[in-house]
């Protein structure tokens, strides 16, 4: 009967500190950062071009964090335009934005004869009411249900890729697009989100691994002592 009690406890523990670490190494992978493709398959464009399009809707399903992505898959017909600036939104015209509070990550190229595809990832950088719209032929296509807002959350916060000094230029300010400057993110429809992060995850999951192997090995000697009790 010792015996068989003996066998019980060792199982117990053993069964509750795998499970903790199966519990830690999963954590990680739950939090991760995500890349929302706008529209779906309908793209980035206006009810005209696209009469079922309905970006607000879209967005309703989906929570946004801090580091996330959404791509806008649309052509150069189109623009993408992010404001923190309501007032910018509610009129579909960001002529008399602020430098710090409006980026145009994509223009539209009205000269164009034949419209090509055109990608663009944006960021989630700040906290709170994100507003975007297509702000081309005097606001006509955001007029046409070409506009969304969404709430950002912290979430787990930037990802170090994103953290940039207070002072670097904007993608619409005349110093962006220089020597020093980073140059413009546009990326085809399958864009994968920061390497970085994945390698954040590989080296946790090897962290993880060196520590459960650790573990294992003091816990099997443990037990074997434990037998060796048992026994006598």
């Amino acid at each position: 009967m010792i015996k068989q009690r003996g066998y019980t406890s060792t199982s117990v523990l053993q069964f509750f500190t795998i499970s903790c670490l199966l519990l830690l190494s999963f954590s990680g992978s739950v939090t991760a950062y995500k890349n929302y493709t706008v529209g779906d398959s309908l793209g980035w464009y206006d009810t005209l071009e696209k009469p079922t399009v309905n970006y607000q809707k879209w967005a309703a399903a989906k929570n946004f964090s801090l580091g996330d992505f959404l791509i806008f898959n649309t052509d150069n017909n189109h623009s993408v335009v992010q404001t923190y600036n309501f007032t910018i939104y509610k009129l579909c015209d960001d002529n008399d934005a602020l430098q710090n509070d409006t980026i145009e990550w994509s223009a539209a190229n009205p000269s164009a004869t034949v419209p090509y595809p055109v990608s663009v990832p944006v960021p989630l950088v700040k906290e709170g009411m994100n507003y975007f719209f297509s702000s081309d032929y005097d606001g006509e296509q955001c007029q046409n249900g070409q506009q969304f807002k969404i709430n950002v959350t912290h979430g787990q916060g930037l990802p170090k890729s994103l953290e940039e000094p207070d002072d670097a230029p904007a993608p619409n300010s005349p110093d962006f697009g220089s020597d020093d400057s980073a140059p413009d993110t546009i990326v085809p429809a399958n864009f994968n989100h920061p390497i970085e992060e994945e390698s954040d995850k590989d080296e946790d999951s090897g962290s993880f691994s060196l520590l459960f192997n650790s573990l294992d090995r003091k816990l099997n000697g443990f037990l074997i002592l434990l037998g060796i009790f048992c026994i006598f």
